[in-house]
């Protein structure tokens, strides 16, 4: 009795993992690492070191500057500051609904197949290709009021002197907004030809039989096939937006009075005063704008 006890218990301390068919890893043991998986590794690391250098770092060390309570509150003291706030809301609700609307149609407009339509399709998108410092400085000098070509034509026309179109906030404003849906329409009316060319013909061929109008058309089968794409594309459009320096910057530097700027513009306002702890906080406070539109990008590309 004794003997087979002990042979009970030896039995009883015998785990799964140890009496595995052979050829199978054990459980709990670290399988090795195969060939491509080192590879995949090996070039991930240039990578990870680069973002840890120039992302980590640069954001971490950012937040450490604007750490302060006190510089907040200055910022919140500052009428720009309120006045910046105003011109973002403006800057994405008009921008952004404009252009995308616009693009909406224009992509219905390119998916006709006429050769000059072609054509037209690639003057269209030089606007999008183009770097934005020659596209948007060349609408600063057409602009300019004594040699800019277009008080140049109005005097020319009339005999009168063409208005200061940058020394005016509202304008000055209007014009950035204006340059930002020039600049980044073309993307987004690809975007939305490539979601209408992904509707099958068949779709219109069935509405033409019953006779359906085109706007019948669009409403019933154009708009419910891609208005998952029009939101995703509305979100990250947003969100490009709100980080849209060159189209104000290059534009009207802020300008008149720094009257014009934007969240993404109004770092450098403090940087040239000398107050990097202002512009630091200044980026802070677009987070709270920022994260939620990215939070529902995500969102709703996991769906």
């Amino acid at each position: 009795m004794p003997g087979r006890q002990r042979v009970y218990n030896v039995m009883s301390t015998i785990t799964i993992d140890q009496i595995s068919p052979p050829g199978h890893p054990v459980r709990g043991a670290r399988a090795a690492m195969t060939s491509w998986e080192k590879w995949g590794l090996f070039l991930v690391i240039p990578y990870l070191l680069v973002f840890l250098v120039f992302v980590i770092y640069p954001v971490s060390y950012g937040l450490w500057l604007a750490r302060d309570p006190q510089s907040y509150v200055r910022l919140f003291a500052d009428p720009i500051f309120f006045r910046t706030l105003i011109n973002t809301v403006i800057f994405i609700v008009v921008a952004v609904n404009v252009k995308m609307v616009v693009a909406l149609f224009l992509s219905g407009f390119f998916l006709h197949t006429r050769w000059w339509i072609k054509l037209l399709s690639l003057i269209f998108i030089l606007p999008w290709a183009v770097p934005s410092i020659p596209t948007i400085l060349s609408m600063r000098f057409m602009l300019n009021p004594e040699w800019g070509v277009i008080n140049t034509l109005i005097f020319k026309m009339t005999g009168l002197d063409g208005p200061n179109w940058l020394g005016d906030p509202t304008l000055a404003l209007a014009f950035s907004m204006l340059a930002h849906i020039w600049k980044s329409l073309p993307f987004w009316t690809l975007i939305l030809l490539a979601g209408r060319m992904a509707i099958p013909a068949e779709q219109y061929e069935a509405a033409s039989v019953d006779g359906a109008s085109s706007w019948q058309k669009f409403r019933f089968i154009t708009l419910p096939s891609i208005r998952s794409l029009y939101l995703t594309s509305v979100i990250l459009s947003m969100i490009w937006t709100l980080g849209d320096f060159n189209s104000v910057y290059l534009l009207t530097g802020g300008g008149p009075a720094d009257m014009t700027h934007v969240l993404a513009t109004l770092g450098i306002r403090y940087l040239r005063l000398d107050q990097v702890d202002l512009a630091l906080a200044s980026v802070v406070v677009a987070l709270p704008l920022v994260l939620p539109l990215v939070y529902f990008m995500m969102k709703r590309l996991s769906k």
